[in-house]
């Protein structure tokens, strides 16, 4: 038996509830008898003691890393496998103190780890630097995406940002450089939760009400609509996330697969994922630079053409989520042997 260890509901619409998602649903498929658990910091001891013996229990890093006392007390019996999205103590806005505690907490919990799965080359290399894992004992298993037509766009300058609306997607940033350009044709829509985060979505209408842009930027909240979710990227000309950090990046990897040009940041997987020739990526925070690419993509008719060709290009080489799953089923294989 396998128990998929995850913190809240599973429906979730954020990447790492959808890569999670994923994976169960995949590992169903190929025959593979999997429970899910939830847990909170109440219930976790009794959901893990719970578990019979020996059975392979994926944790889920947002549980897994503000736990570590109670998988230490049953990772002698279990066959516990950590799977980390992006480190928590990296989060962006949490104080040193808070990170510290959460890196020691996190530290812990991947000792107990009988393997450690990641989604991410750049969060292997973390957790090998900063938290003394083994590269032996890591696996990468990057998200998958979904096949589908390249975007039509819309002829003109149609921007699209999708990401729940919090500090370290960028969204301030984001409307402080389009605030610089009220000169050119554009519009941009945000897709993502307005309710995660409501002081940040709060401050993110603020800026966009001192900049005058109220009826230039549209905040669309969340869709849970895979069929809605496609027609945005579908009918988007230029996607933009000036994301401050990411384990991966699902979203940048969603719009490659629409063949859609990116303006970004160089963080997680992203640079792997956009390369030199299907978008630019700027510094996280860094106003000008990204009125800059923005101004550029919306001027240079040229470049966009580029950059979209470079998209078209690189998302033959996306993985598919078959592909993931497959990964995850040997992972399975490998510890049920230990």
């Amino acid at each position: 038996m396998i128990a998929f260890v995850v913190p809240g509901r599973l429906d979730q619409l954020t990447g790492g509830y959808i890569y999670d998602r994923h994976i169960v649903t995949g590992l169903k498929r190929l025959g593979h008898r999997i429970v899910v658990k939830y847990i909170t910091p109440r219930s976790a001891a009794r959901v893990l003691a719970s578990i019979r013996d020996d059975a392979i229990v994926i944790v889920d890093g947002l549980a897994g890393g503000v736990l570590a006392r109670e998988i230490e007390r049953e990772a002698g019996r279990l066959r516990c496998v950590a799977l980390v999205h992006h480190p928590l103590a990296h989060e962006t806005g949490v104080s040193r103190a808070d990170a510290r505690r959460l890196w020691r907490s996190e530290r812990r919990t991947l000792r107990c780890a009988r393997h450690v799965v990641v989604t991410s080359r750049a969060t292997a290399k973390l957790l090998v630097r900063e938290y003394g894992v083994s590269a032996p004992r890591i696996s990468c298993i990057e998200p998958g995406t979904d096949r589908r037509p390249a975007a039509r766009g819309t002829g003109g300058n149609s921007l699209l940002s999708v990401a729940t609306l919090t500090p370290r997607k960028g969204h301030v940033t984001l409307i402080r450089a389009l605030a610089r350009l009220k000169h050119l044709d554009w519009h941009l829509t945000c897709l993502g939760s307005l309710d995660r985060d409501r002081k940040t979505v709060k401050r993110v209408r603020e800026e966009i009400r001192r900049a005058g842009l109220e009826t230039r930027v549209s905040l669309v909240g969340e869709t849970a609509s895979s069929g809605r979710l496609k027609r945005f990227y579908a009918q988007a000309d230029v996607f933009v996330l000036p994301t401050t950090y990411e384990g991966y990046g699902m979203a940048v990897a969603e719009a490659i697969a629409g063949g859609l040009p990116v303006i970004s940041t160089p963080t997680g997987a992203i640079p792997a994922l956009v390369g030199d020739d299907a978008g630019i990526l700027v510094p996280p925070g860094n106003v000008a630079a990204l009125a800059a690419a923005l101004e550029r993509m919306l001027t240079d008719r040229d470049a966009r053409r580029k950059f979209q060709a470079g998209a078209l290009r690189r998302r033959k080489r996306l993985r598919t989520w078959p592909q993931a799953v497959r990964k995850m089923a040997a992972v399975v294989r490998k510890v049920a042997a230990q």
